[in-house]
């Protein structure tokens, strides 16, 4: 069950890693180039979207690492709960850091200083998953 329960995590922060590379790489620089006079509906077509790409597997991320910790505890130690620890802040810097940004570009259109913001405070999420991804692969790798 807990090698279950790992791979499971594993396979979620492989995708949640990619995806966040893309965006901290390609994405959200990309923000910069869109023109002042389209960038709202750029913008409003961009957030309905990434939610469908974001929303659910991050669900499932915090659920299944909150199980991980759990399960793991005898097994996996500090490691487990450390995977833990990387979600939940994940989860905070994309509630206190990164929303406020979309609200801003929401509210005002574009807007180069929030962009750039943006692009320079998710690196806070880029690291912090690449760190998760490397915790539970090498967790991972222990047990296979």
């Amino acid at each position: 069950m807990l090698l279950k329960l790992l791979f499971l995590n594993f396979a979620l922060a492989c995708y949640l890693t990619g995806v966040i590379w893309t965006v901290q790489l390609v994405h959200y620089p990309g923000f910069a180039q869109v023109p002042a006079a389209g960038f709202g509906a750029f913008h409003q077509a961009h957030l309905r979207r990434m939610g469908w790409v974001v929303l659910a597997p991050m669900v499932a991320e915090l659920l299944l690492a909150t199980g991980l910790g759990w399960a793991g505890r005898e097994v996996l130690g500090a490691a487990g709960w450390w995977s833990l620890v990387l979600v939940v802040g994940i989860w905070a810097a994309t509630f206190f850091v990164s929303v406020p940004f979309h609200n801003r570009l929401g509210q005002e259109g574009y807007n180069y200083v929030a962009i750039d913001g943006l692009v320079r405070t998710n690196w806070l999420r880029t690291l912090a998953w690449t760190l998760r991804l490397l915790l539970l692969g090498w967790l991972l790798w222990q047990r296979l």
